[in-house]
């Protein structure tokens, strides 16, 4: 039951998140009206996957420095979570942006920033689909995964508030919690964040279990083959 407390805490969140973003309360502010629900959605999914993606660089450190396989496999796993939870976030994102300004992908630094470093964690992927030997594999991509976020963050965060963006916080504008983020919104948003990161964590989970079960039964074979050998 101890391994399964954080999946139930996972289950009860996502509802509740679900059910308030949809039904809850919300600040009327103009332009953004009802589509503010989607703070939920497309900042608490943001938030959760720069945390997993930095997760996924600490375990890429930490390969490099021990060589243990297993911090690979977590890096990896965690690195496709935050892919998966970035591309929702692009998702949602898009969908917001065309009730807000008119276009599902404007010219903005932000949206065009958030595209580039999804381009740079897909190629993290093919990146680890080009090599076969695994310790070759994991030290190659654990050093560009490290690369990868160092580049990201000041792609999608640092670049934006330096030009004219759409987005709050950048460009000029008010940060984004300085005029829509109250006790409403925080009652739900960081309950979301938490949600999504242990989805993210959960996906990963079953990854890693996956490559171990993999890995385990290829030994069994190769031992059965050199036995009857």
């Amino acid at each position: 039951m101890r391994k399964l407390w954080w999946k139930i805490l996972c289950i009860v969140v996502f509802f509740y998140v679900i059910i308030m973003g949809f039904m809850g309360p919300v600040p009327r502010l103009a332009i953004i009206n009802e589509s503010i629900r989607n703070t939920y959605f497309h900042v608490a999914i943001w938030m959760a996957m720069i945390l997993l993606l930095f997760v996924a660089m600490i375990f890429s450190i930490k390969y490099l420095r021990k060589g243990e396989i297993r911090n690979d496999d977590i890096a990896s796993e965690l690195t496709k979570s935050g892919i998966f939870l970035g591309f929702l976030g692009c998702m949602t994102g898009s969908f917001w942006a065309n009730f807000t300004w008119g276009d599902p992908w404007p010219n903005d630094p932000k949206l065009n920033g958030a595209a580039v470093g999804m381009l740079i964690y897909l190629a993290y992927l093919l990146l680890r689909s080009s090599f076969e030997d695994e310790q070759r594999r994991a030290r190659i991509s654990s050093v560009y995964n490290i690369f990868a976020f160092s580049v990201f963050v000041p792609i999608i965060y640092i670049l934006p508030r330096l030009t004219d963006s759409l987005h709050p916080g950048s460009g000029g504008n008010s940060t984004f919690g300085s005029f829509d983020v109250d006790n409403q919104i925080r009652a739900v948003l960081y309950p979301a964040i938490i949600a999504y990161i242990l989805i993210g964590l959960w996906l990963a989970e079953l990854r890693i279990r996956m490559k171990v079960i993999k890995r385990i039964q290829e030994e069994k074979f190769i031992d059965g083959g050199s036995k009857q050998g």
